[in-house]
């Protein structure tokens, strides 16, 4: 068995004293990528200069750095989730609201589950992919997928709501900027992309201090709230609280507000997906940083909640949940303005949470042949600059397809998390029955608990938010399956037809025929003919003449030009046979293309098509020049039995 993935090697006889037959490995030094001219200054300015892969460690997070580069969409739900949650209630009036605190200790014991899940997960997949990874070594590659479909949507999703609800509680303390709300987010949504491009380490300390301040804002409000003899006497804190309920609380309506209310826990498993981010040892740091998530947010839901019943605070179309708490708390004034201001800031880059977690899932998935590999290199950083650049293009396509609304994406928001949910720790149950580690039953228990809350919660998301906008992710997540499935089918015909997994038999050399388009005799013509005669055995140069309209004058023009060209390759000389194709029309590309066919079906061998350019010593000069490289190229580009190449000759260079 363990010999089935090596490569079947035919035989093939070598010589073990040729130095051919052995690989040289050279050690290359400092790559220069930058100079006085070159255009990339500015980009390198932006992003920073190249990593060494040695150097990939500064770009490691610790614990704490993962709260603000992994967490900060967990933490920042305490502005949406309670919101959710009262909501629903609100619909069974007074009564119905007095629900919220027990609801809420119901939440913070699921996400204590989910954090164990999690922190179990981190431990047994270190690799990171989260759900993906669980369900691809327990539950099959189908479920998986629906797994890694359902995190790419919602990591999308959190990208497009973090930044909107940023900039919705921006323009709501500033009125005039909502005209711009779209441009404003985009804004962000580019600072967020080339913070990232920069490297995940750096982004993290950036945001270190925004959600320092957060935290220790929204703990001043609770403890003030709860145990400040002030915060009672607020003179404007009465609210009005209808007397008649439309629903009464029955079973239906707190499912409802229990799934609406979860929505709080968006976020949890973005540090397990990205395991691979952290410095080592990378298995316990990130554990750490999942249990203080977890410490941190589910004291904040509690909080909020008790606060929000003591206050007996109501839904308000005008202001925010958490805002009127954090007014009657604090009052008024220099403090609450300061914590606004950090709360909508932290909202919006809460998006970063998704810049984390979905490049890493989008490598392991383009290792595992379903995604392009170009997501499984990384760039010049050391980060997987392909994802990065995914992720912000289709959040910018959905923020400006909503204009930058929250209350068009929030319908769709969580349903793909809580699936990867489910699917994490029914994984889970399967993976402690299959290992059976000490006091297996009982993990398996609390994860299949798990398993049934998140799964039920979704089906209620779903039944709920279907008609306002959930049907989208019903039908996206199956598309990207989809996509995922066509593009895992390519990816074995390319195995099948290459043969990756046999290893060659020694390549042969064969003649090769060189067609070199030439448009006059000089040094350009001069230079492609010499590296024409290097590359192949026979060159035959073509020069296309455009025959003028029949008269006697551009007869004998026609004839003394043809007449010139081929006296003038006559007295040259240099070695290789000139073809003249005389054209009717205007097109230089046919007739080229027409001969180069007729040359394919005459000869078996190999055939190089060798284009001289020009290369002008500054790049502007270059749309001084025909471009028939460029159109012949083209016409060219889906010949597969050809091979298409340039001599390129740079102005100012003399070559003999």
């Amino acid at each position: 068995m363990a010999n089935q993935s090596k490569r079947r090697i035919p035989a093939i006889a070598t010589n073990p004293n040729s130095r051919k037959d052995r690989p040289v490995v050279r050690k290359l030094g400092s790559v220069s990528t930058s100079s006085t001219k070159s255009p990339l200054n500015l980009w390198r300015l932006l992003v920073g200069r190249p990593l060494r892969t040695s150097e990939s460690a500064k770009e490691r997070i610790n614990p704490i750095e993962g709260l603000s580069a992994l967490s900060l969409d967990a933490l920042t739900s305490v502005a949406y989730g309670p919101e959710a949650l009262l909501t629903v209630l609100a619909v069974g009036g007074a009564t119905a609201l007095n629900a919220m605190v027990p609801i809420t200790i119901v939440i913070v014991i699921l996400l204590a589950i989910l954090v164990t899940s999690y922190r179990q997960v981190i431990e047994a997949y270190p690799t990171g992919g989260g759900a993906y990874a669980v369900s691809k070594a327990n539950l099959g590659r189908n479920v998986s997928l629906l797994a890694a479909a359902s995190l790419v949507v919602d990591y999308t999703l959190t990208v497009a709501v973090s930044i909107a609800a940023g900039v919705s509680a921006l323009t709501s303390a500033f009125p005039a900027l909502a005209p711009q709300a779209v441009p404003l987010c985009l804004v962000v949504l580019a600072v967020l992309t080339l913070m990232n491009l920069r490297g995940l380490g750096e982004t993290a300390r950036v945001f270190l201090l925004p959600t320092a301040l957060f935290i220790f804002g929204i703990y001043l409000v609770i403890v003030l709230g709860l145990f400040h003899p002030l915060a009672l006497s607020a003179r404007n804190s009465t609210f009005h609280i209808p007397s008649k309920a439309s629903q009464t609380l029955g079973i239906l309506l707190i499912l409802k507000a229990f799934s609406a209310g979860c929505s709080a826990l968006t976020g949890v498993e973005a540090i397990a997906n990205g395991v691979p981010l952290y410095k080592e040892p990378r298995v316990t740091r990130a554990k750490k940083t999942e249990m203080l998530l977890g410490l941190i947010l589910g004291s904040m839901l509690i909080g909020l909640a008790s606060l929000a019943s003591r206050f007996h605070i109501f839904p308000n179309a005008h202001q925010t949940v958490l805002s009127q708490i954090m007014v009657i708390a604090l009052g008024h004034n220099f403090a609450f303005i300061s914590l606004s201001i950090v709360v909508t800031l932290v909202l919006a880059l809460a998006a970063n949470t998704s810049f984390g977690g979905l490049p890493i899932l989008a490598s392991l998935l383009a290792q595992d042949n379903f995604l392009p590999h170009r997501f499984a290199l990384r760039g010049d950083r050391q980060v997987f600059s392909a994802g990065i650049w995914t992720l912000a293009f289709f959040s910018a396509l959905l923020l400006i397809g909503v204009n930058g609304n929250t209350n068009n994406l929030i319908p769709m928001f969580a349903i793909g998390v809580f699936t990867g949910f489910t699917l994490a720790q029914t994984g889970l149950v399967i993976h402690w029955k299959q290992t059976k580690p000490n006091r297996w039953k009982f993990r398996a228990a609390i994860n299949a608990f798990g398993a049934t809350v998140t799964g039920i919660s979704t089906l209620i998301f779903l039944y709920t938010k279907f008609l306002n906008g959930a049907w989208i992710v019903v039908i996206a997540v199956p598309l990207v399956i989809l996509l995922f499935l066509r593009i895992n089918n390519y990816y074995q015909r390319v195995d099948a037809t290459l043969q990756a997994d046999v290893i060659p038999s020694k390549p042969k050399s064969q003649k090769t025929t060189v067609i070199i388009p030439i448009s006059q005799i000089s040094k350009l013509t001069q230079y492609a003919i010499g590296e024409a005669l290097s590359l192949g055995q026979e060159a035959i140069a073509v020069y296309v003449r455009i025959t003028s309209p029949t008269s006697d004058d551009s007869k004998n023009s026609k004839l003394s030009s043809k007449d010139d060209i081929a006296q003038e390759w006559m007295e040259w000389n240099p070695g290789v046979q000139l073809e003249i194709l005389e054209s009717d029309y205007s097109s230089i590309v046919t007739p080229l293309v027409n001969y180069i066919d007729e040359i394919r079906n005459s000869i078996d061998h190999q055939i190089v098509i060798l284009i001289p350019v020009v290369i002008p010593d500054k790049g502007r000069y270059r749309i001084l020049h025909n471009q028939i490289d460029l159109l012949l190229s083209a016409a060219l580009s889906g010949r597969s039995d050809l091979i298409i190449a340039r001599a390129k000759y740079p102005l100012g260079q003399e070559t003999n």
